[in-house]
C-alpha cells in the first residue's frame, strides 16, 4: 500500500508541476489558461509541492490571491498528512475507520 501512495505522490506532483509551467507559458502567449480550480485541485490531491516548486521556479501566481494562500495551505496539509503517514498514525486511523464502517454494514 505504501508504494502506491509514493507512486501517487510522485505522479500528482509531476502533473501539478507541468500544469503550472504550462499555465505560465499560456499566460505569456495570451492563450486560453488552465483554470485555477484545476491547479488547486492537483495541489489538494497531493501535488502541492510540485505546484509551489513550479510557481517559484517560473515566478507564476506567487502573489495572486487567494490562489497563493491556498497553494501554501495545501502544501502544509500535504506535509501534515505525510508526517501522519510516516509515523503510522494515519494508517491506524484508516484501519479503525474501515473496521467501523465494515461493522456498520
Amino acid at each position: 500500500m505504501t508504494e502506491y501512495v509514493v507512486y501517487w505522490l510522485i505522479a500528482a506532483n509531476l502533473v501539478a508541476f507541468v500544469l503550472m509551467v504550462l499555465d505560465k507559458h499560456k499566460a505569456e502567449a495570451g492563450a486560453r489558461r488552465i483554470p485555477e480550480a484545476t491547479l488547486l485541485l492537483w495541489a489538494f490531491l497531493g501535488g502541492a509541492f510540485g505546484t509551489v516548486l513550479a510557481a517559484r521556479l517560473v515566478r507564476h501566481k506567487t502573489r495572486k490571491q487567494p490562489f497563493a494562500t491556498w497553494m501554501l495551505i495545501w502544501l502544509w496539509f500535504d506535509i501534515a498528512l505525510l508526517l501522519l503517514w510516516a509515523t503510522g498514525i494515519l494508517q491506524s486511523w484508516l484501519a479503525s475507520a474501515l473496521a467501523y464502517l465494515d461493522g456498520a454494514t
